[in-house]
């Protein structure tokens, strides 16, 4: 199988580890995406991190939307981290919605544990994604805050629907591990920087990368 981070040999090496997906336009990718990854590694015990640098958001609109080349080289450069890795795999195995990327990597790496990753402002608009109680019901999921979300993500319909699966703190540690479904919110120190507020600033990408 294509598409595995830089320098990685192939699906063995992942044979029995815990892997965080993490997946986005990161347009551009900041610090903030590594401050939550960081996090992920320590509070869920993980091995490694996958960014998946999505080719185009089917929720979000291709203005301002920078090339995915250039994303994927912003992601990249911020990653900075050994088990942090910024991949092309969505682009290379065709897949568009993150139910499929999901169950995509599952049949190929059966004996690789995956745990979704994601902010609390997606968790809030979670349900607009295709297939959303499936990917509930496919991969545990691990939320982390984000300013101005935590109330609107626990009282949301996901986390009313599935309240009986949530894991509490003292179980973080076992969440990729766990069949589910199963997820996780997790309060961590808030990192108030984003994308948004990048590509408004006229920050998003560094000198002679402007945004497309």
């Amino acid at each position: 199988m294509t598409g595995f981070p830089p320098s990685v040999p192939g699906v063995d090496l992942w044979r029995g580890l815990k892997i965080g997906l993490m997946g986005g336009s990161f347009n551009p990718a900041h610090e903030g995406h590594l401050h939550i990854s960081l996090d992920a590694l320590k509070r869920l015990d993980l091995d490694h991190i996958w960014w998946l640098v999505s080719p185009q958001n089917p929720l979000k609109s291709e203005k301002n939307m920078a090339a995915f080349d250039q994303r994927l080289a912003s992601a990249r450069e911020t990653a900075r981290h050994p088990r942090i890795h910024a991949t092309d795999l969505e682009r290379r195995l065709g897949t568009r919605y993150t139910i499929d990327t999901v169950t995509t990597l599952q049949s190929r790496m059966p004996a690789t544990r995956f745990v979704w990753l994601m902010g609390a402002d997606n968790f809030s608009t979670f349900t607009k994604w295709k297939d959303w109680q499936g990917i509930m019901n496919s991969i545990p999921v691990a939320v982390f805050d984000r300013p101005g979300y935590a109330l609107q993500g626990l009282t949301g319909k996901v986390a009313v629907r599935y309240k009986e699966w949530r894991f509490l703190s003292h179980r973080f540690q076992t969440l990729a591990a766990a069949d589910p479904p199963a997820w996780a919110f997790i309060f961590c120190n808030r990192h108030f920087q984003s994308s948004t507020a990048l590509r408004k600033s006229g920050e998003a990408f560094s000198a002679g990368q402007p945004l497309l």
